[in-house]
Order: structure tokens, then sequence, then C-alpha cells
């Protein structure tokens, strides 16, 4: 990029914000990133065990910090034709009526529960029971952060003008507008996932969340324009005063999307904080029962998703309690000790010397009920942190191989490849335990910013620099690497999954249900 402005603008700037970090991504029409500035996001508050929680305008300044960082390698914001925002998902802020937070934003990984409200009318009651589905809507209840807020923090929510997603408030402080894009709504909120609308009044999500309508943001289809930057965005960002504000989708749809996965029997596999199994369709299928399938990042199209809540966010776990050599290493080298991990794979065989992970650190709605628990079982004395690291990666893999049969029963499309994204994904060990443990062929990319080029693309189709969404997913898509399944390795991972892996929950479940009970 050259140091003087273009005479027209010639990049869309893809503001993505997951877990981690923020990163603040400048994208051609090509597709290629031409700049990149990423932040980490950090100061999480713990007030309890169990909650996670964030400054509201911190995530403000991160990125405006992130947009400023562009500029200073010699971007110039003139350049820039449209922003697009992606955010991590169900991280929910309470505003005033002057649009100031009234408490910390509660995050998306918090495990606080609320307490049922019990305001279900008796016909909804009976008709849960009846589709023995009255743990699903008890888990709606408990997990909503406004029911909380009901219960421990009334007068806040009482004084809640503006209930938003993290993407509804970044789009609120660019654009002075309380609106948010259909393909971010992923959150406890009374949204209806099939028609892409805000419930109608008498769905029954009305009567088991303490949210009131006024409080929601106007709802726009993505690739619409949500607004202009305003003065003082402008001032904050660096970014030109009435530059668009295109509505974008949640990361994992812009993940999606960004990695191409548009054919019915491409599926998308994020390795990131929470690891996720997506295939895209036109038609609304639930692939676990009365589980949505979420906005996609194509307008009216729907992402069939199953989650391993916890995810390479394990990756994390494990570098925190057994991998302090790693982290002493990765400071002296100036390398993330992530990088490192490859050499414990290494250093194992398939099937980790007979131990067996379920990667269910937290419960997992379709795999395990409220006693869902993790377990890592068939310990010998010759074991080390090494066969640990890969029955942590092979339980992620058996665990979207799982997830892969079940969206395959559920859509009666076989899946044929799998697109991969997220930080766990560069990898080439991860990759190919991956691609062996599902049979499938794996591709991948060199850039691992997948959902920052998918909400590029919704950018750059939005400035009619492409046809359509799909057309820019075509153009912009890059370049893939396939790894295919070793023929060696697969009857072996075969035999585990079936014999040892897919048992082994049921055979727990009691036992962590008594102790669910011993520890309350």
């Amino acid at each position: 990029m050259t140091a003087a402005a273009s005479s027209s603008p010639s990049l869309i700037l893809a503001i993505d914000f997951g877990t981690q970090s923020v990163r603040a991504l400048a994208y051609c029409a090509s597709g290629d990133c031409v700049a990149k500035c990423q932040l980490p996001i950090e100061d999480y508050q713990h007030p309890q065990p169990g909650w996670t929680e964030h400054d509201v305008e911190a995530f403000w300044r991160l990125l405006t910090d992130s947009c400023q960082g562009l500029w200073a390698q010699g971007i110039h914001s003139a350049e820039v034709a449209a922003v697009v925002v992606t955010t991590q998902r169900a991280t929910m802020i309470n505003l005033d009526k002057n649009h100031q937070p009234l408490r910390p934003a509660i995050i998306w990984t918090d495990q606080r529960r609320a307490a049922l409200r019990q305001k279900l009318p008796w016909y909804w009651r009976l008709l849960f029971r009846l589709l023995r589905i009255r743990d699903v809507v008890d888990n709606f209840e408990g997990e909503s952060e406004a029911n909380w807020l009901e219960q421990h923090q009334p007068t806040i929510l009482a004084s809640t003008a503006h209930y938003l997603l993290l993407s509804g408030y970044l789009n609120y402080r660019l654009t002075g507008n309380t609106v948010d894009s259909i393909g971010s709504q992923v959150g406890y909120l009374p949204f209806d996932f099939k028609q892409h609308d805000w419930c109608a009044a008498s769905d029954w999500k009305w009567h088991s969340l303490a949210v009131d309508k006024d409080t929601l943001p106007q709802l726009q289809p993505v690739g619409t324009q949500l607004g202009a930057v305003t003065a003082e965005a402008a001032q904050a960002t660096g970014l030109p005063e009435g530059l668009p504000v295109i509505a974008g989708a949640a990361d994992k749809a812009c993940e999606v999307l960004g990695v191409g996965a548009l054919a019915e029997a491409v599926a998308s596999v994020s390795c990131g904080t929470t690891a996720t199994i997506n295939t895209s369709r036109a038609r609304y299928v639930e692939v676990v029962p009365f589980m949505p399938a979420y906005p996609a990042a194509i307008p009216e199209q729907f992402n069939t998703e199953i989650q391993v809540f916890r995810g390479f966010w394990m990756v994390s776990w494990f570098l925190a309690q057994f991998g302090a050599e790693e982290r002493q290493r990765a400071d002296r080298e100036q390398v993330a000790p992530e990088t490192l991990l490859d050499e414990l794979l290494a250093q194992t065989e398939p099937g980790a010397g007979g131990l067996i992970l379920q990667p269910f650190w937290n419960p997992v709605l379709g795999e395990t009920g409220p006693e869902g628990r993790g377990s890592i079982i068939g310990f010998q004395d010759f074991h080390t942190r090494a066969h640990i690291y890969r029955a942590l990666i092979e339980g992620l893999a058996f665990a979207l191989q799982s997830g892969r049969e079940r969206t395959e029963r559920r859509t009666k499309t076989p899946i044929t490849c799998i697109r991969l994204s997220g930080g766990g994904a560069q990898s080439d060990y991860v990759a190919q335990i991956i691609a062996d443990v599902l049979n499938l062929p794996v591709e991948r990319f060199d850039d691992c910013e997948a959902s920052g080029r998918g909400a590029a693309m919704i950018g750059a189709a939005a400035m009619g620099w492409h046809p359509s969404i799909e057309a820019a997913a075509e153009s912009m898509v890059g370049m893939t690497t396939r790894i295919h399944p070793n023929p060696d390795t697969v009857p072996a991972y075969r035999a585990i999954y079936d014999q040892l892996y897919q048992p082994l929950y049921g055979r727990l479940k009691s036992l962590f249900s008594r102790q669910r009970s011993l520890s309350h």
C-alpha cells in the first residue's frame, strides 16, 4: 500500500472482536488483507467464581486503538470505503436512556445462572412437558443475563433503556443509531431464529425472559447500511465522518462465509475459543431438536451449528496448568506458546497411549444434561503431559465428529469436506488429527482471519464491488491447502471413537449427576 491515499476508496475495514483479541483488518476487493492491527482483550473481571465481565467503555477504546494502529502502519483512512463489525456472540450490555453503561458487560463465557421465572402460562408448560423439552426451556431461562439482573440487580434492569449485544453497542458507537444486524442476534434474547426478527408478541420467550421489546435495537439485514460514522466516532477512530457502516454478522457466521463454506456438503470447523462445526443452507433445520439454526452471513440463510463450548480454550487451559516449560520458552524465543505444543503431539502416537478425554468442561446441550462434566480416563504410570495434550486435541476432534454425525442425520446431507479456521487450525498436527478422526479432506488458509475476511466480503458486496455476498465469497476466499486423512491412522481413530469415546458419557452420566448433587 502506498503512503499516499488512493483517488477512490479501495479497502473494506473489518473490525473483528473475538474473546481473546480485537483485530482491525483492511481488505481489498480481491480478498487480500493489506494491513492488520491486533490488540489483546485483557482485564476481564471475575467478581465471583465463574463470573466474567468487562468494562464496556474499554471495548470502544479497543476499537478506536485498533483503528489508530492501522493508520500507524501507513494505511490512510481515506482509502476505506466502508466498515463492518463482527463480534463474539451473547455478550450483553445494559445502557441507560443516555446510552451510558449501567454495569460491566456480561461476557458469553459467564457461568452465573438465574432462578426460573415461573411465568410461563399453563398451556406452554403443558406443551413443553408433552414435547419433553422442559430442560431446554429451563436452560434458556437460567442462562438469560436479563433474568439474573431481574433477580439480583433489579434497579439496573429497570434503568435499562437499551439492551444490546456487543455488536449493537459498537455499531451504536460508530453511527449514533441503536441498530444492529440480524446476522448478529445470537444470545438469550426473544429472537425468532426462523423468521429472523424479534419474536411475535404471543411467543413464549417473552414470558421466559425479563426483556422489554422497547429496549431492543432495530434490526437490519446483513449487508445493508446501518448508518454512517459520526463526527464523534470519526475523531476517536480516525475514520472519515460519513463513512458507511454495514451490517455484518456474528463471528462464527462470518467464519463460515470467510472460508467459503456455502455448499451444504462443505462444513466449516472453527478451532477457536468455542469449537464449532457449521454448515450453510437455505432451509431452517434444527440439528439438535429445539436448538435453533443461527442466522448466516447471507440474508435469509441459516447456519446449522454444533458447539464444543470450551473448544480450543482448552489449549489455553492446558498451557496455564501444565505448560510452564512452553510459556518460559515462548518468552525467551519471542513466539506464541501455542506454537510449541506441536512438539508434544510429535512425541506421542495416535490414541494418546490409551487416554480418552471428553471435552465437556461445561454442560453442552444435545451432548450432556445439566450434569455435564469433562473427563480424562485410562491413566497409567507411563503417561506424561504430552499424552494429556494429545488426548485433549483428539477429544475435541471426537466431539467434532459427533457433531458431524448429528448434522448429517438431521440434514440428510453427507459432509464431504472440512474448511478449517481459528488459531488451532494453524497447527499441522491439529489439522491432521481432525482430518484423520473425521476421515475427510481438510482445507485451510494461510490467512487464519476467517471471520474478518467474511466481514470484508459483506462490505465488498455492499459497496458493489461484487454482485452479491456469494460472489464476493467466491472471489475473495483465497487459496487453500488440502490435508488428506492418513489411511494408516483412520481405522484406529474410528475404533477408539466407536468403542470408547461414544459410550463413555452414558457410562459416566449417573456418576456426574451424583457428583453434581453432592457439590451443591
